[in-house]
């Protein structure tokens, strides 16, 4: 959404802007205050939402080293961090940017896909516990951006 933000304060330079491209803008503008209360939740219960995955985690994957499955979690932590800035800026280009591109690599590189999946799946039950099926909508397109990049069959 930034980069669309900027391209009509571009255009405003010179002119009003047409109903048609506010459309986006008031999108946008109507649901920030959701958004905000989604991000403020996400990062307020991090511990809470990541401690029973780590717990399962060890319990489903014993035979993996302690320090690896950290490792995979704190991924998955700045995953989740990421995910829900973009939900915030409600900009997909985002996350592609700053985690997919970049984790995409280390998936491969360490043979995670495994653990990474069941994390995934792990996060968006434990997600669905905590947040309404309202809050779901805006986060989970995102979460979904990352299973499609990451966790390929």
């Amino acid at each position: 959404m930034q980069a669309e933000l900027n391209e009509l304060l571009v255009k405003a330079e010179n002119r009003y802007l047409q109903t048609e491209e506010l459309l986006g803008f008031k999108s946008y503008s109507e649901t920030l205050a959701q958004r905000l209360k989604i991000y403020e939740f996400l990062r307020d219960r991090e511990v809470v939402i990541f401690q029973p995955i780590a717990d399962q985690i060890s319990v489903i994957f014993p035979q993996e080293k302690q320090e690896r499955l950290e490792q995979i979690l704190q991924q998955w932590i700045l995953i989740l961090r990421h995910s829900a800035m973009a939900m915030l800026l409600n900009d997909s280009e985002y996350l592609q940017r700053r985690v997919i591109d970049w984790l995409s690599g280390i998936v491969e590189a360490h043979n995670s896909q495994a653990i990474d999946t069941q994390v995934y799946q792990l996060l968006n039950t434990r997600l669905n516990e905590l947040l309404s099926a309202k809050a779901m909508v805006f986060i989970q397109p995102f979460l979904e951006q990352v299973k499609s990049y990451l966790l390929k069959p």
